[in-house]
C-alpha cells in the first residue's frame, strides 16, 4: 500500500477521537466517508486497523504498532507545509553565519536555538574563522550576517547592532621564562619583547591590531590551538576571559598582572551585515533576538588599561 497525506491523516483521527463519527466531525466529512476509507485501508494492508464488534472501533494492535511512524510523518508533512509557507512568506532557505573565532559565541547560539525552534527546516550553518577572514566571507556574501569585534573605524558598507562586550587579558603558561625573570608582576612595555601568540588570519593583514602588543607574534587560526600554545610555553596570550577562565582555574594558564596598568582590553562585540545585501527574514529575527527592541550604543576599547 502506497500510504498518502490523507490517509494517514484519516486513520490518526480515528485513532485519536475514538470513533468514526468523531473523525468525520473533526475532518468535516460524513460518518461513511470515513467508515469507508478506513475499510479500504485495510483491503490494502490486508489486515484489520479497528475491531467493530464493539460500540466504538478499537484499534487492533497492528494499527497501535503503525501508530507511532504514522505519527512522525504527520508531524513532518505538517513542518513540510509550514516551511513552504515560511519561504512563500520571504525566509530564506539557508542562514549563513560568520563568527569571529576567538569570540565567545554562546549568546548566538542560544539566538539560534530559538530560530531552529522557530522555523525546524531552516538551514542553518555556522563558519568559525579569524576575525579578518570572517568580515572577508561577509563581503563576499559567503555569509549573510557575522559575529565579530567591533573596529575602532566605522566601514560605510555595514551596518552593525552592539550585542555586548568581552574582556580580552594577557594570559601565560606558569613555566615561562618571562614569570621567573620579572617576578609576579611585570611592566606591561616588558611583553613588548615576549613573543605572543595570536589568532589570525593566515592570508590577511590585521586590520585591528589592538590585542597585539609584542614585536614578534606566531599566528594560529584556531583559539584551541593558539590557547594550548600559549600552555606549552611558546608565548602569551591576549585572549577572551569568558574562554580562558576555566584554564585560569585550573592553573594551566596564568593571568598577568601588570605594574602600571590594569589587565584588559574591553572591546565591544557587534553583529554585522552589509548595506547592500538586505537582510531576510530570518537573518532580521537573529538580530532581533540577539539585540532586542533597544540596542545599547557601542563602548571603544583603546588598549590593555
Amino acid at each position: 500500500m502506497n500510504f498518502s497525506s490523507d490517509n494517514i491523516e484519516l486513520f490518526l483521527a480515528v485513532l485519536d477521537r475514538g470513533s468514526f463519527s468523531a473523525a468525520a466531525r473533526a475532518l468535516r466529512r460524513v460518518p461513511s466517508a470515513v467508515s469507508m476509507g478506513i475499510a479500504n485501508m485495510e483491503a490494502e494492508l490486508g489486515f484489520q486497523l479497528f475491531d467493530r464488534s464493539h460500540r466504538e472501533p478499537v484499534p487492533t494492535a497492528l494499527a497501535l504498532a503503525l501508530a507511532p511512524h504514522a505519527r512522525l510523518i504527520a508531524e513532518q508533512l505538517k513542518q513540510l507545509q509550514n516551511h513552504a509557507i515560511e519561504l512563500s512568506q520571504g525566509l530564506e532557505s539557508r542562514l549563513s553565519i560568520g563568527v569571529a573565532s576567538d569570540i565567545n559565541s554562546s549568546g548566538l547560539l542560544a539566538a539560534v536555538k530559538a530560530l531552529a525552534e522557530r522555523y525546524p527546516l531552516l538551514d542553518i550553518e555556522v563558519l568559525t574563522t579569524p576575525q579578518d577572514d570572517v568580515l572577508h566571507m561577509l563581503h563576499q556574501q559567503r555569509v549573510s550576517l557575522c559575529l565579530a569585534f567591533g573596529g575602532l573605524d566605522v566601514n560605510s558598507q555595514e551596518h552593525f547592532h552592539y550585542v555586548g562586550s568581552e574582556s580580552l587579558v594577557a594570559t601565560i603558561a606558569a613555566q615561562h621564562s618571562a614569570l621567573s625573570a620579572g617576578g609576579a608582576e611585570l611592566f606591561l612595555e616588558e611583553l613588548v619583547n615576549v613573543r605572543q601568540i595570536m589568532v589570525a588570519s593566515r592570508d590577511l593583514p590585521m586590520a585591528d591590531k589592538r590585542p597585539q602588543v609584542a614585536e614578534s607574534f606566531w599566528r594560529t587560526d584556531s583559539l584551541p590551538m593558539a590557547l594550548s600554545m600559549v600552555e606549552a610555553g611558546l608565548g602569551w596570550g591576549n585572549f577572551p576571559l569568558s574562554l580562558t577562565a576555566p584554564l585560569l582555574e585550573q592553573g594551566r594558564l596564568i593571568r598577568l598582572k601588570f605594574k602600571n596598568t590594569k589587565n584588559e582590553l574591553r572591546l565591544p562585540v557587534h553583529l554585522i551585515w552589509l548595506k547592500h545585501q538586505p537582510q531576510q527574514k530570518a537573518a532580521r529575527e537573529l538580530v532581533a533576538l540577539m539585540t532586542g527592541p533597544s540596542p545599547q550604543p557601542s563602548p571603544t576599547g583603546r588598549g590593555l588599561g
